[in-house]
């Protein structure tokens, strides 16, 4: 994938450059006008949409990482060097944090390609128009997911209607700076509804085979997690069974769990990955979480006891941890030019599995037969009578250890993390110092000050 820096939706984004200290316009930017006036343009800008998502301060490590840290409730430690994933470890992020910072301007600036690729989409040959517009609205709305996750109170926290208390819901392009560019930050009841509107929209516009690129089956299955963070179980499982009717048996969970990671290609486990190989993609997660000796840092994650002692005797998702640099690691991320798998098939058996018991209903499957699908592949077996709430989602935590769902999971079902409840404001990043001084209409989050 070749980067294709389109900052023409991002170079004159508030976000990104609104006085001369913040112009961060780079010297490769192109002009709209160019950019989305045919069809293979706006389809390299669609490449440009995905290489932006792959960043490593978005699905290319640091949404990943960003969420186990904050959940890490002494079951993983950071004891790297990096400042930054420090302050999010210990819940004491500074305004100015750098990673904050940048992985909001990368958010929108991909969004804001995807704004300039939904506007020109008169442009694209009509025999890939649906193709290409489905795309662009699931890479914004996965990306208005993630923002939403980490810069605002969460969905269980109620309040969904208050006034700014979400992020800033920004639909067109963007190409210069005016009064408009002061955007305000919306509810979060608006927010997770676009979210829906772009996923529902995506899911219907896509394919269900698109090589490593979004399908229909992921628009769902993002639907499903949506839905689920939200607790509205009776459309998680709709969304959750319509991404099983989209794949219709062409997916399947891998053999081994440990095939499930570290692939250069999709796998039939794999609902959607962000590509990486020794020319482009980033893989932050191998960079924290591997050692030295696998070509990473020194061992920035390391795999407490309190996390080993949840499994079972002969649960071979043990067979993937290892010890390297004088601490456990986990093997998932071992490998450097290999993919990030984003959703696995995995995890929609476990929504369905959940949403099905607090529904008391077996649609698309039984409880027992989605959860045994699951353990069996393990090694474990699964009786009918161990099967209660707190058993499947012990099985989530287990199943999807480390892949970057931790504190979405934790803030729905409302834990206490690392002696924080749920819903903490020192839970919540901060909007970030710069983003404050440059938008006077940008209200900073409770507990920062602003």
């Amino acid at each position: 994938m070749k980067k294709l820096i389109i900052l023409c939706c991002a170079a004159g984004l508030l976000f990104s450059s609104c006085n001369k200290q913040l112009d961060l316009e780079p010297r490769q930017t192109i002009s709209d006008e160019v950019v989305f006036t045919n069809d293979a343009n706006i389809k390299k800008a669609l490449t440009g949409a995905y290489d932006a998502l792959s960043s490593g301060y978005l699905l290319g490590g640091e949404f990943l990482l960003y969420s186990e840290l904050q959940a890490a409730d002494g079951e993983i430690s950071w004891v790297g060097t990096y400042n930054q994933p420090r302050e999010i470890f210990n819940k004491t992020i500074l305004t100015n944090n750098s990673y904050v910072r940048d992985t909001w301007t990368e958010a929108y600036s991909t969004i804001n390609i995807c704004n300039n690729i939904i506007a020109a989409i008169d442009k694209v040959n009509e025999d890939d128009r649906d193709r290409v517009m489905g795309e662009a609205f699931f890479i914004r709305g996965i990306t208005y997911f993630n923002l939403i996750t980490f810069y605002a109170k969460p969905y269980s926290h109620g309040n969904t209607t208050e006034a700014e208390s979400g992020v800033p819901l920004v639909l067109t392009p963007t190409t210069g700076i005016n009064e408009e560019s002061y955007v305000s930050r919306n509810t979060v009841e608006e927010v997770y509804a676009k979210i829906i509107e772009d996923l529902s929209t995506a899911e219907s516009l896509l394919p269900d085979e698109n090589d490593v690129f979004a399908t229909n089956i992921a628009a769902a299955g993002f639907l499903s997690r949506v839905y689920l963070q939200m607790e509205k179980y009776p459309e998680a499982l709709t969304a959750v069974n319509t991404a099983f009717d989209d794949a219709d048996g062409s997916k399947s969970l891998n053999s081994n769990y440990a095939d499930a990671f570290n692939n250069e290609s999709m796998t039939k486990e794999d609902i959607f990955i962000i590509a990486v190989n020794s020319q482009d993609g980033a893989n932050d997660m191998h960079l924290f979480w591997s050692t030295g000796a696998d070509g990473a840092r020194d061992g920035d994650v390391e795999i407490n006891q309190k996390h080993l002692n949840l499994y079972e005797a002969g649960d071979e998702r043990l067979d993937l941890f290892y010890t390297g640099a004088g601490a456990v690691r986990s093997g998932k991320w071992k490998q450097r030019y290999k993919n990030l798998s984003i959703m696995r098939l995995a995890e929609l058996y476990l929504t369905r599995a959940e949403c099905n018991f607090r529904l008391a209903s077996s649609e698309g499957a039984t409880v027992l037969s989605d959860v045994s699908t699951v353990r069996s592949r393990v090694g474990l077996t699964t009786i009918a009578g161990d099967i209660d709430l707190g058993f499947i989602l012990k099985e989530r935590k287990l199943e999807l250890a480390h892949e970057g769902q931790a504190i979405q999971d934790a803030k729905r079902l409302k834990k206490t993390v690392d002696a924080f409840p749920f819903n903490d404001n020192k839970l919540v990043f901060p909007i970030p110092l710069r983003e404050m001084n440059a938008n006077p209409n940008l209200k900073q989050n409770p507990g920062y000050g602003g």
